[in-house]
């Protein structure tokens, strides 16, 4: 039988592992800072991204990322599913579709609204959980990475600079 429970701080080495194993289905390699970062955002009850955990018996198979949001279409609450990862031997056990369930009852219990996620388009597995739970909708999805600015030192001399400097974009 799988249970669903929030993440503990005993469950870091088994998340550690199996988010790395996430990343790597995604062709991405999690550092230490990564994981580190990560885990701290989940340890923290005052942020934003939040943490299920599978379990069966004594052994964590699987975990949920997720976070509430806000639904401009509705003005009300939304939810995102950030990431779902079921380890392969887990898989079609019920654990990944135990997961989602619980994401959406935590998203009923506090104001419900609407619970979005996205796959990679050859994540066959998931997808034929999804299609069976959820609707696919026709929204595609589109991303920029963007740049991460250092801020200049701070000077202690004062500043001589009268008029602040503006930018402007040109769209065309």
């Amino acid at each position: 039988m799988t249970e669903v429970r929030d993440i503990h701080p005993s469950d870091e080495a088994a998340w550690r592992r199996q988010f790395v194993a996430y990343g790597v289905f995604y062709e991405t390699a999690f550092d230490d800072t990564v994981l580190d970062g990560v885990w701290s955002w989940l340890m923290d009850a005052a942020h934003d991204v939040s943490a299920l955990v599978a379990v069966v018996g004594d052994r964590m198979v699987g975990f949920a990322h997720y976070r509430r949001t806000v639904d401009t279409f509705t003005a009300g609450p939304g939810w995102f599913l950030d990431d779902l990862f079921v380890d392969p031997a887990a898989r079609g056990s019920g654990a990944g579709e135990a997961l989602v369930q619980a994401v959406i009852d935590r998203a009923t219990e506090d104001g419900g609204g609407t619970l979005r996620w996205i796959t990679a388009a050859d994540n066959s597995t998931a997808r034929r959980l999804y299609d069976r739970i959820a609707t696919r909708t026709s929204w595609v999805t589109y991303e920029v990475e963007t740049q991460t600015q250092t801020r200049p030192e701070t000077s202690t001399q004062p500043e001589t600079q009268t008029q602040p400097e503006t930018q402007t974009q040109q769209w065309g």
